[in-house]
């Protein structure tokens, strides 16, 4: 069983083939991603040095966001990074994410009131998983994309 990232075999004579570049909609979509995930380990340690210092209303609250956001945000940050290099497997990061952060721009546009927080996290989260699902990057899913 070969790897998702490895090039297949060609069949009859058994040669690969080697896979096609990654298209612009995924080199966009993990760009943003990768941005995503800087974001949330920045926000991460800002959260882990105010717990540390005191500055937090709840040292308990930042570490507990320190905790998930370094983490999650690294492994986004990856994901990200992997599609950049046109690795498939930073697509399934990348649409889980900007789902959950679709999710997240409704609550806090909608049940939180802060409409101003919201609806740019439901747009960029909207522009990747457009990105994600656009013809050309399930062409390259498909191994049919060819650059032009």
């Amino acid at each position: 069983m070969t790897s998702t990232n490895e090039p297949r075999a060609n069949g009859a004579n058994g040669t690969a083939a080697a896979r096609p570049a990654a298209p612009s909609s995924v080199r966009a979509a993990g760009a943003i991603v990768a941005i995503e995930g800087v974001v949330a380990v920045v926000w991460g340690v800002v959260e882990l040095v105010r717990g540390l210092t005191g500055a937090a209303e709840s040292a308990r609250g930042a570490y507990g966001m320190a905790f998930w956001f370094i983490p999650l945000g690294a492994a986004v940050l990856a994901g990200g990074i992997a599609l950049l290099k046109g690795r498939r497997w930073g697509r399934t990061v990348g649409v889980l994410t900007n789902v959950l952060l679709g999710f997240t721009g409704i609550s806090g546009a909608f049940a939180q009131g802060r409409p101003e927080i919201g609806v740019p996290i439901i747009l960029l989260a909207v522009v990747v998983l457009a990105l994600m699902f656009s013809p050309q990057t399930v062409a390259w899913l498909d191994g049919e994309y060819r650059r032009d």
